[in-house]
């Protein structure tokens, strides 16, 4: 029998099951992991739901031009994202359920964007010391 594989731990994992416009979930788990990965920890996310919305490619960068505000520019959902996890390459990852992308038609993300199916959710939170879940089951 082959010895089982080593798998990296995470310090954190946050599943994100609250749909993104209605209330402060997305925000909350962002500062979540923006404070944990300042301690030097390692965090993990896991969209699910409309969530998985948040990583496609067709968002870019930036939200559009605010009318009031010409003068500055905003990120995007995966303007965001997508630069956590370059700034914090090997510590911070953002996974999305295929199974809930599936479901809402999110077919392309974000390279920096892992997507996985959800019958690998159990293995992930195996991998984690600390899961949270945000937004309920």
């Amino acid at each position: 029998m082959a010895a089982p594989a080593d798998r990296r731990m995470w310090d954190l994992l946050l599943v994100l099951t609250a749909p993104p416009h209605v209330d402060d979930s997305l925000t909350t788990v962002l500062r979540l992991a923006r404070a944990t990965l300042d301690l030097g920890r390692t965090v993990r996310v896991w969209a699910c739901g409309y969530n998985t919305m948040l990583t496609q490619e067709t968002l870019g960068p930036a939200k559009p031009v605010n009318l009031l505000d010409r003068e500055n520019r905003y990120p995007s959902a995966a303007g965001v994202i997508g630069d956590m996890v370059d700034t914090h390459q090997g510590r911070f990852g953002w996974i999305v359920c295929t199974a809930c992308s599936a479901e809402r038609g999110a077919g392309r993300h974000i390279d920096q964007v892992r997507l996985r199916s959800d019958a690998r959710l159990a293995a992930t939170i195996g991998a984690a010391r600390r899961t949270l879940y945000v937004g309920g089951a």
